[in-house]
Formats: C-alpha cells, sequence, structure tokens
C-alpha cells in the first residue's frame, strides 16, 4: 500500500497558475511567476536557462556555445508560434525536459520515501507540454520562469488527485500542529487537550473530533525500508501476526508432553491405569472403579496418589 502524500494549501497548482492568455494585458515574471523577488526569478532562470542549453548541445553532440543554443531556439519558437508543428513542440519539449527533472528534484524533497521522482517527472511533462503549448513568446517573457510553475503545479495537482484526505482536513492538521508548538513552547511542557482547545477556541468534544478526522492522515506505508544496511526489511515484515504459532511456546509444549509421558510411564500400572482412563479416555471415576473391580472412593484416592507422584517426577525434572 501507499500513502497519499499531503500537498500544502498555497502551493501552486496547475488551475492557479497565471497563463498568458490571447487579448489579456502584458503579464509581467511576477505575475507568473508568483514571486516577490526579482533576483530569485533571474537566478531560476539562469538555472533553468542553463540546463536546458546543457541538454541540447549533448543532444546535438556538438560544443555550441549557450549563445548559439538559445539563438536557435528562440528561432524554433518562432517556428513553432507559425506552424504549431506537433514535431517542432517535441523538440521544445526535448530542449526544456531537465526543467522537469530540476523542479520534480525539489518538488519531491521532503516528501515520503515511497513518492519516486520518476512519478513526479511524469506529471511535469504534461505541465511543460500544457505551457508551451500556451506560451507567447512575443510577449517578450521569460519562459523558464513561467514553465517551472506550469511543471511544479501540475506536479502537484497530481500528488493532490493521489490523495484521499480532504484538503481541508489537511489544513485542520497543520493548525493543530502549528498550536502545539506555540503552546509547548510557551508552557515547556506538553500541552493538555483542555489548553490546545483553548488555543483553538474549541471545546473539548470539537477537539476530539478534529482528532478523530485526522486519524486518515497518520498512515504509513508497508514498504517503508526500515534498518540499516544487509538487515533492512519492511515495515510489514516487522508486523507481528497473532494467528502465527509461536515456535518457543511450541517447542516448550512438546517437551512438556514428553516429561509428562516419560513420567506416565514410571508410575505403578493400576496408577498409569487410572491416569489413562481419566485423562486420555474421559471416564468418570466411577466408571473406572467398575473396570478395576474397586469402589468410587478407592479410584479417587488412586488419581491423587498418581498426580502427587506425576507433580513430584515433573518438579524433579525441572
Amino acid at each position: 500500500m501507499t500513502e497519499p502524500t499531503p500537498v500544502p494549501d498555497h502551493a501552486g497548482g496547475g488551475a492557479d497558475t497565471v497563463a498568458a492568455r490571447p487579448n489579456s494585458a502584458p503579464v509581467t515574471a511576477r505575475d507568473q511567476g508568483g514571486a516577490t523577488n526579482g533576483h530569485a526569478h533571474e537566478c531560476v532562470r539562469r538555472r533553468g536557462l542553463s540546463l536546458a542549453a546543457e541538454a541540447a548541445a549533448a543532444a546535438d553532440g556538438d560544443q555550441r556555445s549557450a549563445d548559439d543554443v538559445e539563438a536557435g531556439i528562440v528561432a524554433l519558437w518562432q517556428a513553432f508560434g507559425e506552424r504549431r508543428d506537433q514535431e517542432l513542440r517535441d523538440r521544445l519539449v526535448l530542449h526544456y525536459a531537465p526543467l522537469v527533472k530540476y523542479v520534480a528534484g525539489r518538488v519531491g524533497t521532503g516528501l515520503p520515501s515511497h513518492v519516486e521522482v520518476s512519478d513526479l517527472i511524469q506529471s511535469g511533462i504534461f505541465g511543460l507540454v500544457d505551457a508551451i503549448e500556451k506560451f507567447e513568446p512575443e510577449r517578450g517573457l521569460k519562459f523558464e520562469t513561467y514553465a517551472m510553475q506550469r511543471i511544479r503545479g501540475a506536479i502537484l495537482d497530481d500528488l493532490r488527485a493521489q490523495d484521499w484526505v480532504p484538503r481541508s482536513v489537511r489544513s485542520r492538521a497543520r493548525d493543530v500542529e502549528r498550536a502545539l508548538e506555540r503552546l509547548e513552547a510557551k508552557l515547556q511542557r506538553t500541552a493538555t487537550d483542555a489548553e490546545l482547545a483553548a488555543e483553538l477556541e474549541l471545546s473539548l468534544d470539537e477537539l476530539r473530533e478534529l482528532f478523530a478526522q485526522l486519524q486518515m492522515t497518520s498512515v504509513i506505508a508497508l514498504d517503508d525500508l526500515i534498518g540499516a544496511g544487509p538487515m533492512q526489511a519492511s515495515l510489514a515484515e516487522t508486523l507481528p501476526d497473532d494467528r502465527a504459532e509461536d515456535p518457543v511456546a511450541a517447542l516448550v509444549d512438546r517437551d512438556s508432553r514428553r516429561q509428562l509421558a516419560e513420567a506416565v510411564e514410571r508410575l505403578s500400572e493400576r496408577d498409569r491405569v487410572v491416569v489413562t482412563l481419566y485423562y486420555f479416555e474421559n471416564l468418570t471415576l466411577a466408571e473406572i472403579g467398575k473396570v478395576l473391580g474397586v469402589t468410587e472412593s478407592r479410584v479417587c484416592q488412586l488419581h491423587t496418589r498418581a498426580v502427587l507422584r506425576l507433580r513430584t517426577k515433573l518438579t524433579e525434572a525441572g
């Protein structure tokens, strides 16, 4: 089983990302990327351009400079804008593919170990294709910044689609975590339920109901590896099976049966007959008396004597 990955509500999704649209006012780099720091945007753009240039140079098998590659891409964009040919689009996808790997690696940081980066890359490719088809080079904007937001949005949208927990519940879980952090930092101890409820402005009943809703978010993947080195094992392999036979208990039981059988064999013949008929044949004391031709009280005396002798022999055997 796999666990759905929680996704922050404030993360940019494909539906929330601003795309370049016809007949709209020019969009700035701040509008397309949602960033507030121009210097950070420029660093991201240069990183994306560098990755794309390296990929194109490697694909062509030559040592062209980044300026030559960028000039060729400009021409490719112009041709794609005129013809909207699928072959030209595929060449653009191949050129900007390193952007997908770069964004997927950053999004994957901090996600559970069962989330494969290859799955994030697959989702990001769809975002890249969508960005290429909707981008308008004539606006004079940088494609790398715009595409990275579309790629990130496509990845987050896919992660949210795989999550069975509603986003409202995820949001409430983060609210509870932040409230606990504030309380424990202020009180320097573990906060009680009453204190937490007061911090969240809830009643105790409402807080307990909230905890019940948050139970569905506390799941783990059974195929997660634990341990280190050659002793690695999946979590599923460490779960006990209550229906499985305990080998230690089975060994002790077999040894106890062997000692009991040996002790019975060392009893006198009459005592052994009484024990056999009473415990293995399930006869009553009266029925055993008829078999032996004695009274029921005499059989009771024989049974008591046999049990005491067995107990002594088993105690000596240790």
